[in-house]
């Protein structure tokens, strides 16, 4: 018997793709968590709420964060939605030491901010951080954070899908793109934490979930800190592309609705007056008509590519846009009016 069991390990390990675990990580993920934990904090602070008949209080909020070093100096990354109107916020380490800190730079579009943080520099372990290009869907990936105030909770998964998008309050009208969709729990105290891949480096900064769903989360991907954190310390923000659209993700319904002969790509419904889009021609829809309850403006331009990539969805434009440009940057769109293809130069703007 023990022969076998060597033998099925040794043909485990020497066949198991570089990714996945060894067969003694798959036995508990707690080399992982050792040597991580002290990276991670939590984030604490009140903010002010207005109640019935215009009465003040404040409530406390709970998130994490983590210790980085990408610039040469020690800071913390965390959600915007964590720190936003946060009043007397402080970082506590595993240890239970607690500390003040400055915000330095946020992006609510990337729901992000940069902490700086008045401690000892010996309680400062960064994370590594690499680029989250490196996922595929179906990867392992963990979590650490405080979930509900639990401080230090790890929870596991695999990445559900890449290139999501979505919408959050603290996003505004604008999607949060490039996210990555996990199936790790997370709830209520973790955002802000890090997600993690099997060496323990960073991929993701958990961010979101979806209200009554099953493990359906969503984190910021790692590349987007890697992109932004030098403007986020030296400026204190970070400038987003700007196209100018409200689009459709184009599917069957849609189509016959519509009808198009196409079941992809962006239907653009509306166009922002002086924007990018609106200076390039690009055309909303002329009238409407009702699908399963919606409105749906139709007669405007279908965007199926930008430069050399398909766009199929609402999701692949936002990711798009957000991953490959910048602004000032001209793209060519590639789109369908009245039946006919046509390649339509933008030079992109600034979000406002």
């Amino acid at each position: 018997m023990e022969t076998q069991l060597a033998t099925l390990r040794s043909q485990a390990e020497s066949t198991a793709p570089s990714n996945l675990y060894t067969y003694q990580t798959l036995v508990s993920l707690n080399p992982i968590y050792e040597s991580v934990k002290d990276s991670v904090v939590t984030i604490k602070g009140l903010v002010r709420e207005s109640g019935l008949f215009g009465i003040i209080y404040y409530s406390e909020v709970i998130g994490s964060g983590f210790v980085v070093n990408i610039t040469g100096e020690p800071l913390i990354v965390t959600n915007y939605h964590v720190v936003d109107g946060m009043i007397n916020g402080s970082a506590t380490f595993i240890n239970g030491e607690a500390y003040p800190f400055k915000v330095v730079g946020t992006d609510p579009y990337s729901d992000l901010a940069i902490l700086r943080l008045q401690a000892p520099a010996d309680l400062f372990k960064p994370l590594t951080v690499v680029s989250s290009k490196t996922l595929k869907v179906g990867d392992t990936v963990i979590a650490i954070g405080n979930p509900y105030g639990l401080q230090s909770t790890l929870t596991t998964g695999v990445v559900s899908q890449l290139e999501r998008a979505i919408q959050t309050e603290s996003s505004g009208n604008y999607l949060i793109a490039g996210l990555i969709q996990i199936s790790t729990p997370i709830n209520p105290g973790n955002s802000g934490g890090p997600l993690l891949d099997t060496q323990g480096r960073v991929v993701g900064i958990t961010t979101a979930i979806i209200s009554g769903s099953q493990n359906v989360g969503f984190a910021v991907p790692s590349d987007a800190v890697l992109r932004e954190i030098y403007d986020l310390i030296n400026k204190g923000s970070y400038s987003h592309p700007y196209l100018g659209v409200n689009g459709l993700s184009i599917d069957y319904p849609v189509a016959q609705a519509t009808g198009l002969n196409i079941t992809c790509g962006v239907l653009i419904q509306s166009v922002d007056a002086g924007s990018p889009a609106s200076s390039s021609g690009l055309k909303g829809g002329t009238s409407t008509v009702v699908l399963a309850g919606q409105s749906i403006r139709i007669g405007g331009d279908v965007i199926i590519q930008v430069n050399d990539s398909p766009i199929k969805t609402m999701d692949d434009l936002s990711s798009y846009l957000e991953e490959n440009t910048i602004p000032g940057q001209t793209v060519n769109l590639k789109i369908i009016r009245g039946g006919a293809e046509l390649i339509v130069p933008v030079t992109l703007g600034i979000r406002r």
